[in-house]
């Protein structure tokens, strides 16, 4: 990023406990403390005090709570502002951007608790102005797809954009080789085109030839987790209510950390299901998912109760934003 001009936040790497102890006297609080490799999205601490940072460099390069993963820390600045998560879909050269998203990292209501891979999502196009929308792809994208082709490392594929949009304009967070969990759940409720003529068209290197299509219409998607979740999951609990939630209009029940046996439903990870719905705004998009959960039962069952709430803070507060194709039902992804 900072190589490449790609605006983010102000940040050291530390390679072992002292040189993070002392590297943390360097920034305000609050700081970010995150594990330096791949720690299934629990890897980072937004540390409010001294203790807490601290206790975070321990936990990762002392008590190795997240193995190889936390050997190196990286410390940064903390950015305030709303997450947004920004996918494309590039073959090198054309560049299909996905309807935004955002994503609900923190355990508990109100953004409290400890990190997770994340609690629920909801996809929108209000999140998101034109200028804004066209800022990212010019600031972000575009010089992240050029820095990489110029290092020798050309990519082709799904590309995730972690960003915060800031007061001063969006900052990237992180990227993942990958979509989203979970927004990819909402994404892909929205997407009218076929997911498969858009992979076509990526592996042939024809993505600037095509548009995909998306409705207007909101997405939201809710995970229901274990108890214990993101520590130590406890697994093996029977989940009842899965077709009574499917069988509601407009709602679907994507898997993450199931498995059947002797005929019944499972718990066998941290996220368990992600209950996703859509409809034709997102007050009813947020009411629907949430009466696919109400069907669900498992044993220590937990999950968010205000995935959606930021935006209908948002809504309540701006006028509705213009969607001069929502009276056809779909409108196009912008192509670069």
């Amino acid at each position: 990023m900072q190589r490449h001009g790609i605006p983010t936040a102000r940040s050291t790497v530390a390679e072992n406990f002292d040189a993070a102890i002392k590297a943390l006297a360097l920034f305000p609080l609050p700081v970010v403390v995150k594990a330096d490799g791949l720690a299934a999205g629990k890897g980072v601490v937004v540390a409010r005090t001294g203790e807490e940072a601290e206790q975070a460099v321990d936990e990762f390069m002392r008590r190795k709570t997240l193995g190889a993963a936390g050997e190196r820390v990286v410390i940064e600045d903390c950015l305030a502002g709303e997450e947004l998560s920004f996918i494309v879909l590039t073959d090198g050269r054309g560049i299909l951007p996905l309807v935004p998203t955002q994503d609900h990292k923190a355990l508990l209501d109100g953004d409290l608790g400890p990190n997770t891979g994340g609690m629920g999502a909801y996809s929108d196009d209000a999140i998101l102005s034109e200028p804004l929308h066209d800022e990212i792809l010019r600031s972000i994208v575009a010089p992240t797809l050029a820095g990489m082709e110029m290092e020798g490392a050309p990519y082709k594929g799904f590309l995730y954009f972690g960003l915060m949009l800031t007061q001063t304009g969006p900052m990237l967070l992180e990227y993942n080789v990958r979509m989203g969990d979970p927004e990819t759940q909402p994404i892909l409720m929205r997407l009218r085109s076929d997911l498969v003529d858009l992979l076509m068209a990526q592996r042939q290197g024809q993505l600037a030839a095509v548009d995909a299509h998306w409705t207007p219409n909101p997405a939201v998607c809710v995970v229901l987790a274990s108890q214990g979740y993101p520590g130590k999951p406890e697994v093996g609990k029977v989940v009842t209510g899965y077709d009574a939630a499917e069988a509601l209009g407009g709602v679907k029940v994507f898997h993450a950390g199931t498995r059947v046996e002797d005929h019944h439903l499972l718990t066998a990870g941290g996220r368990v299901l992600g209950v996703t719905a859509i409809a034709e705004d997102l007050p009813s998009a947020i009411q629907r998912a949430y009466a696919g959960v109400s069907k669900f039962q498992f044993e220590g069952m937990q999950y968010r109760k205000d995935i959606g709430a930021k935006a209908l803070r948002r809504l309540a507060n701006a006028p509705a934003p213009k969607r001069s194709r929502a009276s056809k039902g779909e409108r196009p992804s912008a192509r670069k």
